[in-house]
């Protein structure tokens, strides 16, 4: 069976800095684009960042240059270094297993159950 776990999240300041992960089983994980999502409460999942099977990435331009993804295939993990943090950043963050290897990402695959990231002084 398939599972995305995440972890990392939590309460930053303003300015500060977390890195989440996403350690996944029951995937082969080299073949899978890995992406990660945030929500808040009442509003649509939107893409924050995305990786490829091949490497490469997709960012959302409101995190361009602050946020990092990448992944170790070696321990079906995928990180998000974030950096730089703003309130707006306040969401709960989930990650996406898509089996097309595509860094855009489609509505094909799988969820973690997410991890709270709070962005406040």
């Amino acid at each position: 069976q398939v599972q995305l776990v995440e972890s990392g999240g939590g309460l930053v300041q303003p300015g500060g800095s977390l890195r989440l992960s996403c350690t996944a089983s029951g995937i082969i994980f080299r073949i899978y684009a890995m992406g990660w999502y945030r929500q808040v409460s009442g509003t649509q999942r939107e893409l924050v960042a995305a990786i490829a099977s091949g490497g490469a990435t997709n960012y959302a331009d409101s995190v361009k240059g602050r946020f990092t993804i990448s992944r170790d295939n070696a321990k079906n993990t995928m990180y998000l270094q974030m950096n730089s943090l703003k309130p707006e950043d306040t969401a709960a963050y989930y990650c996406k297993a898509d089996p097309t290897g595509r860094a855009t990402m489609t509505s094909l695959g799988y969820w973690g159950q997410g991890t709270q990231v709070t962005v406040s002084s």
